[in-house]
């Protein structure tokens, strides 16, 4: 419960920064409120009350819904991460850090202010928490402190009164001194209860011994009726399975009867009335295989889902608003070098753009004779790094990569008239160019160019180029200041000034400017092929809708975009932007001046609007509250969806340039109405501010056009010239109304400069005095610098931008509410909705007709309502999830809510064979006393008895999740067997942080680099391995604040980190800090660069190791880690795999068969993913009592790697799919054997067997059983033409070179190919055997002698006595349970499963006698 003050808290944050504190400061003291008598629920019920003070209905709606989440706890518990590498000194319970030095005395508090300049400023987290107003140049002081508590209270009052003089910097972090040691139920995710084969018989034979009391069946309470009936056990036990069999039995269908299951189920959901229809829906779905039998009697509706959203039968999607929730430039100009549409070098390429659509293979760049890619350098020549850029120019051209390059180098030179070419490099480069170009072409230019020298260009270079080149010309006749080769050299200039690009040298690409650290050679090559395939994307598209055809101009097409502007701003396009906030804000009438007021909360700030069109005027007054008058001209009836502010000191010049500019501007522009605030220097008074006074005067006295020319007069220098030479103001006002002039203006004049307050710019715009900045809808673009240009161009630019991107649509739905004021609701509405994190677009959609096939919800009348499309087969996954989604969104906000039914036709087989459970409540729930009810679970009630299922979770893609506690084998789950019910409990164990790592120089993923991760005092507490797919890696975290780190050993050795991306410290910085403070999926990108001296060198080099094996820590645990390290030639290393307790009772008697056996040391490496809670525990003992090590890998499916559903084929994807990232390098091999594999020799000779370059060896499949002919699919068929003679291999066991396979990037060739193979579901069925042998030719396999596996199924009995191992696969023919093949076919196997029973017995008495309890029987 403590948890939810500081849960409302972090909601609060996310709206803003202001609402957080505002929620703090005005519940310092809420644990006084709460009586620690009072029950959890009226302590929720509390904070709901504290939360209704500031938020909207729906907002707290959200509210409930994220505690029921418990969503920021993550939040909460990564500031207890980041608090304990900062212990609290002794006796503390909050505590301050200043720059490193602790204390939770006041009265010390400002010495250590005193000394803290002399220690470095602690690194702040974006998401901390920073007290408005502080000043960032003081010493930053952290509070660590629970909020709410009396402690919180007294340390945050004296550290406020630090910050208001200006002596300190605040900071919270939540702490809790002493955290609750209880687990936090979540939701969010959901549970699978998947029907399993029961061709082969895989269940355990042990029993469980059962005491759980609670089973409820239709109401009755069999728990509690046995315990007080306990001698009519057998009758309770006979009624109760009468009970779930009769409403639950799962009659067989025909396959006539399965075809239209789709389409019956549909006409189910849509026969039922609207309020109901969702939890039909969720019924159907979530329990599909008790309810298939029951929709036949639906009459199917011919009328069913027909929409355009590219969606085929089957499909789902989900709209919210048009956004589509997953259920997973500008023509630059001149001097082109080349023309691919006409150079006769690229005449033998095609010209048709429908060549964009023919297949090719990944990552070829097209050839196509059309100029799609343009590439523009602007530099000035002289500069030292220009020769590099035109080298990078030179490549692409002289390699026919298909660029299109100006260089209209942009040559910007000297635009003096008469310059001299012989005594300036730079006009001498552009001469030169232009006399080439004109006596031979534009390509021979750009040669000559390119054979200039590469050091600083000088005029010398440039004269023996020429001469070399047209001996016989008179060089000064073309570099002389009256050459007739001039053209162009002012207007680059110009157009560089024009286009405000920034800094030279310029690259852009199609007109978009690229980065600055993208111009690095090596970079800018990298990043122009990265946008080349970008952009073939985007082309294709427009092929294919028909938007670009062979006889359109690329160029036009590329121009006529969008997103297309006539200037380029970096402060204009920066994707960086502070708006203000405006969303809060209420008009009121007032008579005073005939203004209208706003006011804006919480800030106070009135602004005064004046009646004149299109024009404001804004000035700061002295008042009793901070008072910012915005004077100017109420919308005429004509909506213009721009307003600008400008904001500058109107008696300084630049105030006056950027105020003429924008009325300039806004005169060309029916769009725009211009509000100005001035912002003085100084303090004001009658001799200093006489622009100022001279408009605000105008504005109070004069009609609307004669303000604007007067204004617009007073905004140019001549003007000010003359008013500062003691010119009457008068004079200027030309056509103002005679008793105007004579008085009552200058008493207007006088009123307003009484003061100015000048909080306003601090606190709301952020300005210092006399500083200038433009806000359009609500976004600040500055402050501007002192020598900033923003003119006409920039306004003009900043309107197109606010058109095209929002404002036109805004406008546009207005003119539809025919609302007063109407400019004001667009400019408020563009300033919140663009002040939001930007996602996917949005989409408009139609649909012909939905009577037939959309289930309707409406909303409330009279409220603001979200617009919910969702499409789906009512058979599918999707489905499952969906339905529970929008019953909870339903009850969340008010909704207008179509679900379309996307149906399949002619079915074969049961689309659904699991029953779902998706956990989501819409706020917390309490039991009848007012306590937490047990917890978010997912329940499966009246579950029928015959089936034999398997438990899957389906989680978020960020959680790494096992399960804790459970008596059951949860992979083989036989309800006919149990008396009571099945519990489960699953621990969110880790978050994931996930990344992508390229090499700078190659473009490549560095394969075999690894990271660590950890904290300064700990700095490697995980670590992993980068794979060439993508570059992808993987580690597991916990919430809280991370440094990753290249590991030290080689990748530390051969690389350096470059940049960085997506993480919480700067690009440029050393150490990538990390924070997971949150339950979302947290994917960065780090790029890597090879050290100078180093860059001959690999990685996974034959001739280099590893020197730390500390890489398994990175995704295992529970080994014996505190033995000594063994020298890696005295260890076999064996990996398996199991799921369930019969398999887990297999892989107990092959470990001990194995160190039965083999002589050398062993280690075993578990995949930890699917163990059950009982094999965790035990295994220890068992290490223990035989001597070996051990380890339990663990790694999450990548999210970009094609998912399986099936768990038996999830964990064959394991066994063969991640064997280069599962294992540290210094692992050179590893052997893996099966579960229910008997070893009867020393593996040794295995790790030793020479694979004569392969990176693995198998065994082949025997073929001495003769009666087996019939089932061995591989002699037929695919697998006979695909094997060509070679033999199919068993997967059962095989020994890895991961040297090798590393090396050749085995890896990843088998994940690519199972990328391809496993979108067709027909294939790989047999994942971890077929794939290998699939890929056979690229990735070769080294078969073992035939002896290293025997298995009856496909060997004859001759045979076996020099069987090494012996497998115990199972039979087609007779499918004989695999626990009495065990029996009969090893006779070994039933004395090693003794030897197991008794050391596991041993233990659980062991565990009794320390008072834990084990379940005795596993």
């Amino acid at each position: 419960v403590t948890f939810f003050v500081l849960f409302l808290s972090e909601f609060m944050a996310e709206e803003s920064n202001e609402k957080f504190w505002d929620f703090v400061n005005a519940n310092q003291d809420i644990e006084g409120e709460h009586d620690g008598k009072d029950t959890d629920q009226a302590y929720y019920e509390l904070i709901v009350k504290k939360a209704s003070a500031l938020l909207s209905s729906v907002q707290v709606n959200m509210f409930k819904f994220a505690l029921s989440l418990r969503a920021y706890s993550a939040t909460v518990q990564s500031f207890q991460q980041i608090a304990s590498n900062e212990p609290p000194p002794s006796g503390c319970s909050a505590f301050f850090s200043i720059h490193g030095e602790k204390t939770c005395d006041t009265d010390g508090l400002a010495a250590l202010l005193k000394t803290a300049s002399h220690r470095p400023k602690p690194y702040l987290f974006k998401g901390d928490h920073k007290y408005p107003g502080s000043n960032p140049d003081a010493p930053v002081v952290i509070l660590y402190a629970q909020f709410g508590t009396l402690e919180f209270r007294r340390l945050h009052h004296v550290i406020v009164s630090k910050v208001k003089e200006g002596q300190a910097a605040y900071v919270l972090r939540h702490y809790l001194d002493k955290p609750s040691e209880k687990k936090v139920y979540l939701s969010g995710y959901g549970v699978e209860l998947a029907i399993k084969s029961q061709e082969y018989k895989a269940k355990d034979d042990t029993q469980v011994q059962e005491n759980d009391p609670v089973d409820e069946v239709q109401g009755f309470l069999f728990g509690k009726l046995k315990t007080i009936y306990p001698e009519l056990k057998e009758q309770l036990k006979e009624l109760r399975k009468h009970l779930v069999e009769s409403t639950n039995e799962m009659a067989p269908l025909k396959v006539w009867q399965m075809q239209d299951l789709s389409f019956q189920t549909a006409a189910r959901i849509l026969a039922a009335p609207s309020v109901d229809a969702l939890n039909v829906m969720k019924d159907l779905s979530q329990n599909f295989p008790t309810k298939a039998s029951c929709l036949d009697v639906f009459i199917l509706s011919p009328q069913f889902f027909k929409g355009t959203l590219g969606l085929q039968p089957g499909d789902s999607a989900l709209f919210i608003n048009g956004l589509h929730i997953d259920l997973d430039t500008q023509d630059i100009f001149r001097y082109w070098i080349n023309n691919l549409e006409t150079d006769h070098r690229y005449s033998s390429w095609p010209y048709n753009v429908q060549e964009l659509l023919r297949p090719t293979f990944p990552g070829v760049i097209r050839q196509i004779r059309k100029n799609f890619h343009n590439l523009v350098i602007i530099l000035d020549p002289t500069q030292e790094n220009s020769a590099e850029l035109l080298s990078v120019a030179e490549m692409f051209y002289s390699n026919n990569i298909p660029l299109r390059f100006v260089i209209g180098l942009v040559f910007v030179v000297s635009d003096e008239d008469d310059i001299d070419g012989m005594q300036d490099a730079g006009v001498a480069m552009v001469r030169a160019y232009n006399y080439i170009c004109d006596e031979v072409n534009s390509q021979s230019a750009f040669e000559a160019i390119m054979s200039v020298s590469d050091t600083q260009l000088s005029v010398g270079d440039v004269v023996k180029v020429l001469e070399k080149r047209f001996p016989y010309v008179e060089v000064s006749s073309v570099l002389s200041a009256d050459s007739s080769y001039d053209a162009n050299r002012k207007e680059g200039r110009a157009y560089y000034a024009q286009t405000g690009v920034g800094p030279l040298p310029v690259v852009m690409y199609n007109g978009i400017p690229y980065q600055r650290e993208h111009l690095d050679p090596d970079e800018l090559e990298t990043v122009t092929m990265q946008k080349i395939l970008e952009t073939t994307t985007f082309y294709q598209r427009a092929v294919y809708l028909g938007e670009l055809a062979t006889d359109h101009d690329v160029v036009d097409f590329i121009m006529n975009q969008p997103n297309v502007v006539p200037r380029i701003n970096p402060r204009v396009l920066s994707t960086s932007r502070t708006y203000l906030d405006l969303s809060d804000t209420t008009i009121v009438a007032t008579n005073l001046f005939s203004c209208y007021v706003c006011v804006f909360q919480p800030k106070y700030i009135y602004i005064i609007f004046f009646h004149l069109p299109n024009f404001y005027f804004i000035l700061t007054l002295t008042c009793p509250h901070k008072l910012l008058c915005h004077c100017g001209f109420i919308d005429d009836g004509y909506i213009r969806p721009v307003t600008y502010w400008v904001v500058g000191d109107f008696d300084t010049p630049s105030g006056r340039q950027l105020l003429y500019d924008a009325i300039r501007h806004m005169k060309t522009s029916n769009n725009v109405r211009l509000g100005m605030i001035n912002n003085p220097s100084n303090d004001p008074s009658a001799e200093t501010n006489h622009v100022a006074r001279a408009i605000w005067a105008a504005m109070q006295t004069q009609s609307a056009n004669n303000a604007k020319n007067f204004i617009t007069k007073m905004a140019k220098e001549e003007t000010a010239a003359a008013l500062e030479k003691g010119a009457d103001i008068r004079d200027f006002a030309v056509g103002v109304r005679r008793k105007d002039r004579t008085g009552h203006f200058i008493i207007k004049e006088n009123f307003v400069l009484q003061g100015f307050k000048m909080s306003l710019f601090l606190d709301v715009l952020k300005l210092k005095k006399g500083q200038r900045a433009v806000i359009s809808n609500g976004r600040i673009i500055g402050p501007l610098e002192e020598e900033e240009v923003f003119n006409q161009d920039d306004f003009l630019l900043l309107e197109s931008i606010i058109l095209k991107t929002s404002g036109e649509r805004i406008k546009s739905k207005v003119q539809q509410f025919g609302i007063e004021e109407d400019s004001d609701l667009v400019m408020k509405v563009d300033a919140l909705l663009s002040s939001q994190p930007k996602g996917e677009a949005r989409v408009e959609y139609g649909f012909a007709d939905d009577r037939y096939s959309a289930v309707k919800i409406r909303p409330k009348e009279g409220d603001v309502y979200f617009d919910v499309v969702a499409v789906v087969d009512p058979v599918t996954r999707d489905a499952q999830k969906l339905a529970p989604l929008l019953l909870v969104l339903k009850q969340l906000v008010n909704i207008n809510l179509r679900v379309f039914m996307n149906c399949q036709s002619k079915l074969s087989e049961m689309p659904l064979k699991s029953f779902y459970r998706y956990v989501l409540e819409p706020e917390v729930v309490f039991q009848a006393d007012g306590s937490f009810s047990s917890g978010p679970m997912a329940k499966f009630l009246d579950m029928p008895q015959s089936p034999l299922f398997t438990l899957n979770l389906n989680t978020p893609e960020s959680w790494m999740v096992e399960s804790v506690h459970t008596r059951y084998d949860l992979d083989n789950i036989y309800l006919q067997e149990v008396e009571n019910i099945v519990a489960a409990e699953y621990e969110l164990e880790h978050l994931l942080l996930e990344g992508h790592c390229f090499d700078v120089s190659s473009g490549q993923p560095p394969r075999g680099l690894q990271f660590t991760l950890g904290t300064a005092a700990n700095p490697v507490i995980v670590d992993t391995i980068v794979m060439a797919n993508l570059g992808y890696f993987q580690l597991k975290a916990n919430p809280g604040a991370w440094i990753l780190k290249l590991r030290k050993g080689r990748s530390d050795e051969i690389y350096k980190i470059y940049s960085h991306d997506g993480t919480d410290s700067p690009a440029d910085s050393d150490d990538i800090i990390v924070v997971l403070n949150n339950f979302k999926s947290r994917i960065i990108k780090v790029k890597v660069q090879k050290k100078p001296d180093k860059f001959n060198e690999e990685l996974l080099s034959d001739g280099t190791e590893e020197n730390d094996t500390g890489f398994w820590k990175g995704f295992t645990g529970g080994g014996k880690t505190e033995e000594p390290k063994q020298d890696k030639d005295d260890v076999i290393n064996i990996f398996s795999v199991a799921s369930g307790h019969l398999y887990e009772r297999f892989l107990r008697i092959m470990m001990l068969s194995v160190l039965k056996n083999t002589k050398t040391p062993v280690k075993f490496w578990f995949l930890k993913n699917y163990l059950s809670p009982t094999f965790k525990e035990f295994i220890p003992h068992m290490a223990k009592q035989y001597g070996f090590q051990y380890e339990l890998v663990q790694y999450k499916w990548p999210r970009w790697l094609h998912q399986q559903t099936e768990k038996q084929r999830i964990i064959w994807g394991y066994k063969i799919l991640f064997l280069d990232v599962l294992f540290p390098l210094a692992v050179d091999k590893i052997l893996f054997v099966d579960a229910d594999q008997i070893v009867r020799t020393d593996l040794k000779e295995l790790r030793d067997f020479d694979l004569e370059g392969a990176p693995y060896g198998y065994t082949p499949f025997c073929e001495s059983r003769r009666e087996m002919d019939g089932y061995r699919f591989w002699k037929s068929g695919y697998w006979a033409s695909h094997l060509a003679g070679r033999k199919y291999h068993i997967s059962a066991l095989y020994v890895v070179d991961l040297k090798k396979f590393r090396k050749i990037a085995a890896g990843d060739r088998l994940r690519g190919q199972y990328q391809g193979l496993s979108q067709d579901p027909n294939s790989l069925s047999n994942l971890d055997q077929d794939l290998p042998n699939n890929m056979i030719h690229q990735v070769p396999i080294k078969s073992l002698p035939q002896d290293w596996l025997w298995c009856e199924t496909w060997c004859d009995d001759n045979s076996k006595k020099s069987a090494k191992t012996i497998d115990l696969c199972n039979n087609p023919m007779t499918k004989e349970p695999k626990l009495q093949a065990a029996v009969r076919i090893v006779a070994e196997w039933k004395d090693y499963d003794q030897e197991i029973k008794r050391l596991i017995t041993i233990y659980v008495l062991t565990q009794l006698n320390t008072c834990r309890t084990y379940d005795v029987t596993s």
